[in-house]
């Protein structure tokens, strides 16, 4: 789209020990669109290049997006506040500390499949699709708690992946990860301690139930405020159930115009939207 409008685009690579070099270039364009999604990079890493796009804004240099436009954009608690929405889940909780998550989670996932998030990133590491592996659902939600040895079956959506683990291990990584040293078992790309640093530091695990249909895939709705200029469905690879990049995954391109997601627009653009811009 920015090339159809007459501009130049030059794709530049962030290499973090080229950081000075990259700035010097980076300050010297029009406008800069960032492919660098949130986690991608080491925090270190992370941190020194979110400063210099804010000191290029400072500047007077459009960024999209701003460092700080993704963190508030894309912290997975905003799944909370559109629980209630059609395109949300009223079952929704956020996790800010040990004993709330400690406690909901073994709840939660006693009662139904569920899916665990990460809030740092939006790669697929950290998003978990969690089974019991041998015991028995509970018939109400509150009716049981699991027990730290009960045995779970976990998927993680950046690859697909599968890994057993029980209660008491996946809580173990979640608040301590790999840094606490009890961990090396686990085969995820992923560091675990979810909850490190708090709220304040982006530190949460948001625990949505499991849609089953997920392998059907998913609807990404492109927009420009409450104008839809695009509809791609994202379809896992078969026998995956997630449709991140790299995983396989099929993106079929339609207009904003297509007729079967017609009912998929009103909800969201006349119901949703105006609860929200």
């Amino acid at each position: 789209g920015v090339i159809k409008t007459g501009n130049v685009c030059v794709p530049i690579y962030y290499v973090p020990a080229l950081h000075d070099t990259f700035a010097t270039a980076a300050k010297a364009f029009d406008g800069i669109i960032v492919r660098i999604n949130p986690g991608q990079l080491s925090g270190e890493d992370q941190t020194a290049f979110d400063g210099l796009m804010r000191d290029c804004i400072a500047l007077g240099i459009p960024v999209w997006s701003s460092p700080d436009v993704q963190i508030q954009m894309g912290a997975k608690d905003a799944l909370c506040k559109i629980a209630n929405l059609n395109c949300g889940l009223p079952d929704t909780l956020a996790y800010y500390d040990n004993d709330t998550f400690i406690t909901g989670f073994k709840k939660t996932m006693a009662y139904q499949p569920r899916v665990i998030k990460q809030n740092r990133g939006s790669s697929g590491e950290g998003i978990w699709i969690i089974k019991l592996k041998e015991k028995e659902y509970c018939a109400h939600y509150g009716d049981a708690s699991l027990e730290d040895s009960d045995m779970l079956d976990m998927m993680e959506a950046n690859d697909n992946h599968q890994e057993f683990h029980t209660v008491g291990e996946f809580i173990e990584w979640c608040i301590n990860g790999r840094p606490g040293g009890k961990c090396d078992a686990w085969t995820s790309k992923g560091t675990g301690a979810y909850l490190a640093g708090g709220k304040e530091a982006g530190g949460q695990v948001i625990d949505q139930r499991f849609c089953p249909r997920i392998v059907e895939g998913e609807v990404r709705v492109l927009t420009s405020g409450p104008t839809c200029l695009q509809l791609i469905h994202k379809k896992p690879a078969e026998g995956g159930i997630s449709a991140v990049l790299g995983t396989g995954s099929t993106y079929t391109f339609y207009g904003p115009d297509e007729p079967k997601y017609a009912d998929l627009k009103r909800k969201l653009f006349d119901e949703d939207l105006p609860k929200i811009m």
